[in-house]
C-alpha cells in the first residue's frame, strides 16, 4: 500500500521530513520525477533533506511504477512524490494501491496563467485538466498541505 500519493513540486524538504514523514511514519519516500532521477546532485540534495531511517528512492515515473508493483514495496509504509498533477494522474492511472492521493504545493514555480485554488495550489489550464482526470480516477483526492489541515476535496475546485 502506498500510504500516501503527494503533488509537491518542491519533492522533498523540510515540510516533508521532518512533518509529513512523521505523521505517516514512514519507512521510505519514493520520488517518482524523471529530471530528478537522472540528476546525481539533486539526488544528494533530496537524500540529505531526510532523516536517518527513512529510506529514499528516486526513479523516473516508469520505473517508480515497476517499483511500486513490487511485493516487496508492500510491506512498507511509502510515500510517493511528484511535482505534477500529470505525474500523479499517469502513476494514479497505474496503480491500484494508493492509500491517499494530496495535492500539497504545487503552481508556484511554474509560469504563464493560472488559477488561484488555495494559497499553495495554483494550476495552469493543462493542469486544471489533468486535476479533472484524476479526480475521476481517484475522487478522494484532496488538497492538504499539512497533515493537521483539512483535507478538501479536489473535486470541490472543479
Amino acid at each position: 500500500m502506498i500510504d500516501a500519493l503527494r503533488v509537491d513540486e518542491r519533492l522533498i524538504h523540510g515540510q516533508i521530513a521532518m512533518v509529513w514523514s512523521r505523521a505517516l511514519n514512514l519507512d521510505g519516500i519514493v520520488v517518482a520525477n524523471d529530471e530528478a532521477a537522472e540528476n546525481e546532485l539533486q539526488q544528494k540534495a533530496l537524500k540529505m533533506a531526510v532523516p536517518n531511517g527513512i529510506k529514499v528512492i528516486i526513479k523516473t515515473l516508469d520505473d517508480a511504477v515497476t517499483l511500486l508493483k513490487d511485493k516487496r514495496a508492500s510491506d512498507m509504509k511509502l510515500l510517493v512524490l511528484v511535482r505534477t498533477i500529470g505525474d500523479a494522474l499517469y502513476l494514479a492511472k497505474q496503480l491500484d494501491n494508493i492509500g491517499y492521493l494530496n495535492i500539497g504545493n504545487v503552481g508556484k514555480s511554474v509560469q504563464g496563467d493560472k488559477q488561484t485554488l488555495t494559497k499553495f495550489v495554483m494550476l495552469t489550464t493543462d493542469e486544471l485538466t489533468n486535476l479533472k482526470e484524476l479526480v475521476t480516477v481517484y475522487p478522494e483526492t484532496a488538497l492538504q498541505n499539512l497533515p493537521s489541515d483539512v483535507k478538501e476535496l479536489a473535486s470541490k475546485y472543479i
